[in-house]
């Protein structure tokens, strides 16, 4: 199981932490710990000077003037261990121990430090020349209990307070880390609780930015699922309802044909079948294109797309139908400049589909599909449709005014194209032609 996010933070926050406080924790314990050694090493030098001082030349020779009794007055520490040694420079004892000994100075240097083993004990040791007319050296040690004591000290009086600081910090960050991902939390249970069909916004709690950016777009995700739900409940809905009708009237046909005996009368029936199958087929090609602007909003590309181009493919490709109905369908405005606009090609070529699908079902017997600039025109000389019903056929299932059929559609072919135009940023306008008939135009935006 994946750690929680509070344990992640404080691991995040603490372990740099951590390491920071124990380098510089151990930064400053090495620079104390040699100040430390700087005070009693020049304690040690001290005492080595003290001695130094009471060696004298006589007429025997090199001789300490202090007695055993004076020498352990002047090295007396109360709780060290001191021992001193002062020799020739051919090593000979003067006066000491003879068994300490302790690296000596090397090339110019009056004085040398250095840890030494001395009767089982770790002690640090000086030793000092005296030059000239009369040389010799004098060697002081001393145990270090004191020192690393001192040490000890120390180091506990810096890591104590500092550690009960790092598990308070802890502590904080701990409740202040809980207490923010708090709506998180509640977001989490609020999520876990709902049902799988409500979609409705989540309340989103504004303790910071970042969680009001996570509400934000978990609504948002909710919102453009809840409309493709709709969408998707609506085209079902629509195709149950639109093609009952259809299916119920291809099977009356059938069924009146299957009682007769007489050819004439099954050709007769199988053509009434036939258009009614084309309407059915019709009408879920319109469902279907009314689903795709539904689910457009959140799916669109736009692209460089040559206006003339698809406008003389939509002609040719309704071009058949018209003869077949008698109707001269011809387009204008194809002869100048190319028209490049940032759009869809399917969208446009459904603009193109239903405006001439439209025009053919409810127009007369010529139709024009003109291009100025980018304005795309479908004009017929239909009878028209009236200003005041010209709002509602962009409605689903509209046909005409007051319900009154204009054809033999299901009413989608304008809210299509309203829809498609919406989703391209164009502006669709309904107008009355001269003399008579519908013109239906779709202004797109600046050419690309």
């Amino acid at each position: 199981m994946a750690p929680s996010l509070t344990r992640r933070v404080l691991r995040g926050v603490l372990l740099p932490l951590a390491l920071t406080w124990l380098l510089g924790t151990g930064s400053a314990l090495v620079v104390a710990n040699s100040f430390t050694e700087q005070a009693f090493d020049r304690t040690l030098l001290d005492d080595a000077y003290a001695v130094s001082s009471n060696v004298r030349a006589t007429e025997s020779g090199i001789e300490l003037l202090l007695t055993p009794r004076e020498v352990t007055a002047v090295l007396f520490d109360q709780i060290e261990s001191v021992h001193f040694a002062v020799r020739k420079i051919d090593g000979s004892l003067l006066a000491g121990d003879e068994t300490l000994h302790a690296p000596v100075p090397e090339g110019e240097a009056h004085h040398r430090f250095s840890d030494i083993v001395f009767q089982g004990q770790r002690v640090r040791a000086v030793v000092l020349n005296h030059e000239a007319p009369n040389p010799y050296r004098v060697l002081v040690a001393q145990t270090t209990r004191t020192r690393v004591a001192l040490v000890e000290r120390l180091l506990a009086y810096v890591l104590v307070p500092q550690l009960l600081l790092l598990a308070l910090l802890a502590a904080w960050l701990w409740r202040r880390i809980d207490r923010e991902l708090r709506p998180l939390g509640e977001l989490e249970r609020t999520l876990g609780r709902r049902d799988v069909n409500d979609l409705s916004p989540v309340p989103v709690a504004h303790s910071s930015r970042e969680l009001e950016r996570l509400g934000d777009a978990m609504n948002s995700l909710f919102g453009r699922v809840a409309h493709s739900v709709r969408a998707q409940r609506e085209f079902a809905g629509n195709v149950a309802h639109e093609l009952r009708t259809p299916l119920a009237g291809i099977r009356a046909l059938a069924d009146y044909g299957l009682t007769q005996t007489t050819p004439a009368i099954w050709r007769e029936q199988l053509t009434r079948i036939a258009a009614s199958q084309a309407r059915a087929s019709h009408l879920v090609d319109q469902l279907l294109g009314l689903a795709l602007a539904d689910e457009g909003r959140t799916a669109l590309r736009r692209e460089p797309v040559r206006l003339d181009d698809l406008v003389e493919q939509a002609v040719m490709r309704h071009l058949a139908q018209a003869d077949a109905q008698g109707v001269d369908l011809g387009a204008r405005g194809l002869e100048g400049t190319p028209v490049t606009v940032q759009a869809s090609v399917a969208l446009i070529e459904g603009i193109l589909d239903n405006l001439i699908d439209n025009a053919l079902r409810y127009g007369g017997r010529t139709i024009t599909v003109e291009l100025a600039g980018t304005m795309l025109s479908v004009v017929d000389d239909g009878p028209g449709i009236p200003s005041e019903a010209q709002r509602a056929l962009m409605e689903r299932w509209a046909q005409g005014p007051d319900g009154q059929k204009l054809g033999q559609g299901a009413g989608l072919g304008l809210s299509i194209v309203a829809r498609y135009a919406e989703l391209l940023g164009a502006v669709l306008r309904l107008e009355a032609a001269e003399p008579t008939g519908l013109r239906v135009s779709v202004a797109f935006g600046d050419a690309a």
